[in-house]
Order: C-alpha cells, then structure tokens, then sequence
C-alpha cells in the first residue's frame, strides 16, 4: 500500500502535548444522520485527547462554501484539515490548496476524485464501499432465493447523490451482484436517486408504487432512504413480509427499524471509528509519521439474526 512520510517539523520536535494541535473540519452537512453520529464520534474523541482543538464547521452541502471554509482554516493557521466532502468531484481544488500551504489534509467518509494522485501530506479515511452494497445484495439475493422467487424477482434502486463517490460505487456493487449467476434471476424495474433523503426517497417510492408494478425487493444505498420507502409501502397497505428492503449504515433508526420486522438487512458503518480515525491521521501527519495514503475501517452484516450485536 502506497505511503506517504512527511518530514519533521517544528511540532514533532515539540511533542504532541508541548502545543495545542488545531484541527479544521468541514462536514458536507450537519443535517444528516449518518455524518452526525461520524460528528458526535469526532467531539467523543477530541475529549480523550489532550492539546488537541477541533473547529468543526457544517458545509450545508455547498461546495463552494465548502472550499471557502478550508480556505479560512488555512488563513487562520490551522495545523491540519478534516474534510467530509459535499463533491468527491470536486475535491482537486481542496487537495491544491491545502498542499499549497503546506496543512495536512484529512478526506473522511467520503473518497475525493483525487484518491490515485493525494498529495504528500493528505490520505483517506473511511470504508471500503466495495464491501457495503455488495454485503447487502448478496444477502437479499439469498433471502429471495430462501422464498423461493428463484424462477423470477424484480427490484427498486433507491440511489444517493449521484455527485456522491459512495452512492455511484453502492449501486455498481448491487448491479455487480445481480450479474452473478446466482443473483441474475432479479431484474432492476427502476433505479433513481433520493438523495439520500428519507422524505424524498419516500415520494419516490410512492411515485413506483402509483404504477401498480408488482416487485419483491428495494436497494436503497442508505438507511434513510430504506426507511423512507419502508413508510411509503406501509402508507400503502403493503406487508413488509412481502418485501425484502435493504439499506446501508446500521443507524439506530434502521435497527429500531429491523426489530420491527420492516428493514431486512443493513450494513455497518462505523461512523464514529471513521471521525476518531481521521482525528487520529490528522495528528500523524501533523507530528511527521508514516501514514498510509488509505485507511480503511470495515463495513459488517447486519440482519434479524445477528442484530443483538449492534444494539447498545
């Protein structure tokens, strides 16, 4: 795996707890449910640390604005930069900027466009999204076999911001999964992006159901979108026996959601370990150390049967 080594510098020289170490982070959006249990792991993790300050600002899905709060964290003398970002477009322009000024930089959660050419000084941290929609498909490709829908099965794809490297790669990795040998017998009726949004997936599901076409399963690329097409099928008197729904993230509402008989099947995403890990990263590279370009924290199943693992 690629590595990056930055040389010591004046804060090395001093220790990690010799100087306050400030970290900037711009999150995409403080009204999403997944990047604030990544938020709340991040403050967790500030207060186990000492000399170390975060400034933790919302993006409100702006890129621009974005860019201008990195560019501001740069100005104000921030040591390193935390990014969760509103485009994984457009993230060439951030990687120059804090490059340029010589501030390690931190992209959490989300993959920049940039991954093959981060400069030194700047790595990725979050989960493999290879692993996340692949573990759900396979697993309702197995429940509809388990059915008996062998013969013949037909699906929703409830997608993310298609701006958004997560949301293209999830549902590359379910129409991936149904180009199996095991899987082909399920056909995609339709696929579109609720943007992650429960309230949007909801309509959007509504819309599907006004055709009156029969289906057996939803992908959704998270679990808002799930649960808002989960209520939508529920508005409309449909069983969720009938239906196999599954999501991405494994968020307390998605698991209050499982118990419940109506969400199928999840997959873990360790927001909080991805916002403590990139903390973590962010303070190696400001201290000089050997950081891989990529750190990964894994993505785990989560169904009916093994749910009492991730329930607090």
């Amino acid at each position: 795996m690629k590595k990056i080594l930055l040389a010591a510098g004046l804060t090395s020289l001093m220790g990690t707890t010799a100087m306050a170490q400030q970290i900037g982070v711009s999150v995409a959006r403080f009204d999403d449910n997944g990047l604030t249990v990544m938020r709340n792991g991040m403050t967790a993790h500030e207060e186990t640390l000492d000399g170390v300050s975060l400034q933790i600002e919302d993006a409100t899905d702006d890129v621009a604005k974005q860019l201008d709060q990195i560019n501001n964290f740069i100005a104000s003398g921030v040591d390193a930069i935390i990014v969760n970002a509103v485009d994984t477009n457009a993230t060439e322009a951030m990687s120059a900027a804090a490059a340029a000024a010589n501030v390690p930089l931190v992209y959490v959660n989300r993959q920049p466009i940039n991954m093959d050419t981060l400069p030194d000084g700047q790595a990725f941290v979050a989960s493999n999204e290879i692993e996340s929609g692949t573990l759900k498909a396979f697993e309702i490709c197995k429940n509809l076999r388990a059915e008996g829908k062998s013969g013949g099965a037909t699906a929703y794809i409830l997608m993310g911001q298609l701006s958004n490297q997560a949301a293209v790669q999830r549902t590359k990795d379910v129409e991936d999964v149904l180009g199996m040998d095991m899987c082909n017998f399920i056909t995609v009726i339709d696929k579109q992006t609720a943007e992650w949004s429960r309230d949007k997936a909801s309509d959007l599901m509504t819309n599907w159901l006004s055709s009156g076409e029969e289906f057996d399963a939803v992908f959704a690329n998270n679990d808002e979108m799930a649960i808002g097409a989960i209520q939508a099928m529920k508005a409309a008197g449909i069983s969720m026996d009938e239906v196999q729904v599954g999501g991405v993230d494994a968020t307390s509402d998605a698991l209050v959601a499982m118990q419940a008989g109506d969400l199928d099947v999840t997959v873990f995403q360790d927001l909080a370990g991805q916002g403590a890990g990139s903390i973590d990263t962010a303070i190696a590279l400001i201290n000089g150390e050997e950081v891989d370009k990529t750190v990964f924290i894994p993505f785990k199943l989560v169904t009916p049967e093994n749910i009492g693992d991730f329930v607090q």
